[in-house]
């Protein structure tokens, strides 16, 4: 069998910062161009960056969500052309301090899962499984702390990390405790 930790890929990082200062959205909004601000359907201002892709949540605290970035770097990439278009805008920025707060991953374990054993093999404390509501199986690891979901094709899906090793932290627990219930391999 191919390592599981091969097939990891980023689909999505979420960063935040902040500027340290409250902004008129209505403004920057004017003078950003691109930027979409519609407070009627939500009330941050989205400024998209395409290279590298991302979207950037501007709120009026001066709060940013950095989301759609498929690596850490890129975040940060993205984050720095937000921070020089406003700097443009001539609104002063410092140097604002970054924070991953979540890293989605995907990968394959590269064989079909029979969820309902896992379920029963795993316990209840830690796992969601109602294939009625949800084809996946939710299984909240303690360390790494994330949550997969698992698929009966194999595929799986991990969120909640912070670092791009807990994927692989948690692709290594996930697959150490299927062999071990003899459900993978």
């Amino acid at each position: 069998m191919a390592d599981p930790k091969e097939t990891i890929t980023i689909e999505n990082v979420v960063a935040s910062t902040g500027i340290g200062q409250e902004l008129d959205l209505q403004s920057v909004a004017m003078d950003l161009e691109g930027a979409d601000y519609d407070p009627e359907q939500f009330p941050g201002l989205v400024y998209r960056t395409t290279d590298p892709k991302s979207a950037a949540l501007i709120f009026r605290s001066g709060k940013i969500v950095c989301t759609g970035a498929n690596s850490v770097d890129a975040v940060h990439e993205s984050l720095a052309l937000v921070f020089d278009e406003l700097r443009a805008l001539q609104i002063p920025i410092g140097d604002p301090e970054i924070t991953v707060q979540n890293i989605v991953t995907s990968a394959d374990l590269g064989e079909s899962l029979n969820l309902n054993a896992i379920a029963i093999g795993l316990g209840l404390e830690h796992i969601e499984y109602e294939p009625e509501q949800f084809p996946g199986l939710v299984y909240r690891l303690d360390e790494p702390d994330v949550v997969a979901l698992l698929f009966g094709s194999g595929k799986l899906v991990v969120t909640g990390g912070t670092s791009p090793d807990d994927a692989a932290a948690a692709v290594d627990v996930i697959v150490d405790e299927l062999e071990a219930l003899g459900l993978l391999g």
